[in-house]
């Protein structure tokens, strides 16, 4: 890995400044670059955020750029695209969004950009399918942030009603970043403990997790509904996403990874564990699903596909 540490974010609205915030508050990364179609927006952040450098963990060049400085970056997260409206629901911004995604990675490819993408923009996981499609890099090191918010919104829920640290909630959501997501509660674990185990020792309603379920994927309407839109949450994912990279983890987080016939699906980008480090998805966590969590993933992926047939695909072939 190059010394110096250089993110390129593509999208200075809310969700990609949360993240430019998060990432000038814990500090990781030498330089951080600022692409928008509003150049003086980008101008404006930057200096909003250069501002808060004498108070930050570590020295740090934030600055508004343009295309030509993907070249040299190790990261280039996009965040750029339409916003969710209330009511709308996240496949209905596809085709909208999957226009401004092709045409900021084939910038992005012009640069001579040979890093990792990270994509954000919405639908997470049809956008991460343009961009490997465009990008024409090996499908790992292009990934979505697929469930890793969800995720967290799932780990959340049930420390909070455990009445534990959500740090040692082990617990996962799979398939799309959106109302079709599953959790496969046989493979959810506080401590070391199986959680389905946890509710039947404490006599407590299984009903309970659907319940837990529920509150995640209707958590981002909620919020839209009372602040207009969610960028805290993912803001603190993007960078947790961008470290476990920079790092070289071998970190464990849900991603939205391309399938490659694992869980018997193929062709398409999906929430799934995987494990990150530099070269991006170093290999997926291929879970043992029971019948019924299969058949809700295969769902999921469904879903995936006919958008990928019907909306996708036709947009990258104009």
């Amino acid at each position: 890995m190059d010394t110096n540490r250089k993110v390129v974010l593509v999208g200075a609205g809310f969700v990609g400044m949360s993240m430019a915030y998060s990432i000038l508050n814990q500090g990781g990364v030498d330089e951080l670059v600022l692409i928008d179609v509003i150049k003086e927006k980008a101008i404006g952040e930057e200096m909003d955020l250069s501002h808060g450098l004498p108070y930050a963990p570590q020295k740090m060049t934030i600055k508004a750029g343009d295309y030509s400085d993907c070249k040299d970056a190790n990261i280039v997260v996009i965040t750029a695209g339409l916003a969710q409206k209330p009511g709308q629901s996240r496949l209905e911004l596809a085709i909208a969004n999957a226009k401004i995604v092709k045409e900021i990675t084939e910038n992005v490819k012009s640069s001579g950009f040979n890093g990792i993408y990270i994509v954000a923009s919405n639908p997470v996981d049809l956008m991460s399918y343009v961009v490997a499609q465009v990008a024409g890099v090996p499908k790992s090191r292009v990934i979505g942030s697929g469930t890793v918010l969800d995720t967290a919104r799932l780990r959340y829920l049930i420390a909070e009603y455990l009445k534990v640290s959500s740090k040692n909630v082990h617990a996962y959501i799979l398939g799309e970043h959106g109302d079709s997501s599953l959790v496969p509660w046989e493979h959810c674990y506080v401590g070391c403990k199986k959680m389905i185990d946890i509710m039947k020792d404490n006599n407590l309603p299984m009903d309970d997790l659907k319940k837990i379920h529920d509150g995640v994927w209707k958590a981002a309407y909620e919020i839209i509904e009372k602040k207009k839109a969610t960028y805290y949450g993912i803001g603190m994912a993007l960078n947790r996403l961008v470290k476990a990279i920079l790092n070289d983890e071998n970190s464990i987080l849900t991603v939205s990874s391309y399938l490659d016939h694992e869980y018997g699906q193929n062709g398409l980008y999906i929430g799934v564990p995987a494990i990150i480090n530099k070269d991006g998805v170093k290999e997926l966590l291929e879970l043992k699903l029971n019948e019924q969590d299969q058949a809700k993933f295969n769902h999921s992926c469904e879903i995936m596909k006919e958008n990928i047939k019907n909306e996708i695909d036709p947009i990258l072939k104009q």
